[in-house]
């Protein structure tokens, strides 16, 4: 049931996104669009409430219950930026805004990007961690928390590898590529300095009448 519950979630997350999005700017009922996104935390919420029932009721702790711990952490840690990220981009399609602005590809600036995601997944963390704890005391130490615990674990430890990839790109920043120097073919060469033409310039003056048309003395005769 919690991860049928789990699945329910994840596509009304998105069928919630595409609708507040669409009656936002395709349907220009802004107010009514922000409040289907404002709805997308309660399917955390409800997911919340049915996993604590759940316990409640006897179930004994499992996997489900710390994947769902998980799945509402990385919602909290991740999800506003999908959801900003999917709002630019509709309101730059349908909504006449400008590009939203792309994230630094290299240097320390994209160490510091990769260092604001990374938070997300602490936050992801910790939350996930204290939903854990939440869990295993609300269960009692009459039911096996043990699993709920081991959760806990690989909350961190997604947290932690996530880290060190984020901290590899401060320590091998990612240069950016170098630009080829402009070729103009129509541009004159510059000559050497000092150097004279080998080609003397040529008088207009000087060309014979032949080559500007000027008739020449028998022609002149016979006219």
């Amino acid at each position: 049931m919690i991860v049928t519950l789990i699945v329910v979630c994840e596509v009304g997350f998105w069928v919630l996104l595409a609708a507040g999005l669409a009656t936002r700017y395709l349907l220009k009922m802004p107010r009514t669009g922000l409040a289907l996104l404002l709805c997308e935390p309660l399917l955390e919420v409800l997911l919340l409430v049915v996993t604590a029932i759940d316990l409640k009721n006897g179930a004994d702790p499992s996997w489900r219950h710390g994947l769902a711990a998980l799945y509402i952490g990385y919602t909290v840690g991740h999800g506003h930026r999908t959801v900003k990220w999917l709002d630019g981009h509709a309101a730059h399609r349908f909504g006449g805004a400008p590009s939203p602005v792309k994230p630094p590809r290299y240097g320390m600036a994209r160490a510091r990007h990769e260092g604001t995601v990374w938070l997300g997944s602490v936050t992801a963390a910790a939350v996930a961690s204290g939903l854990l704890l939440l869990a295993a005391w609300y269960v009692g130490d009459d039911g096996n928390t043990e699993s709920l615990r081991s959760w806990i674990f690989v909350a961190w430890r997604a947290a932690g590898i996530h880290g060190l990839i984020a901290l590899s790109y401060a320590i091998w920043p990612k240069k950016a590529p170098k630009e080829a120097p402009e070729h103009d073919p129509g541009k004159t060469r510059e000559k050497a300095p000092g150097k004279a033409s080998a080609v003397p310039a040529r008088d207009p003056e000087a060309v014979p009448d032949l080559l500007v048309g000027r008739p020449r003395e028998d022609e002149e005769e016979v006219r």
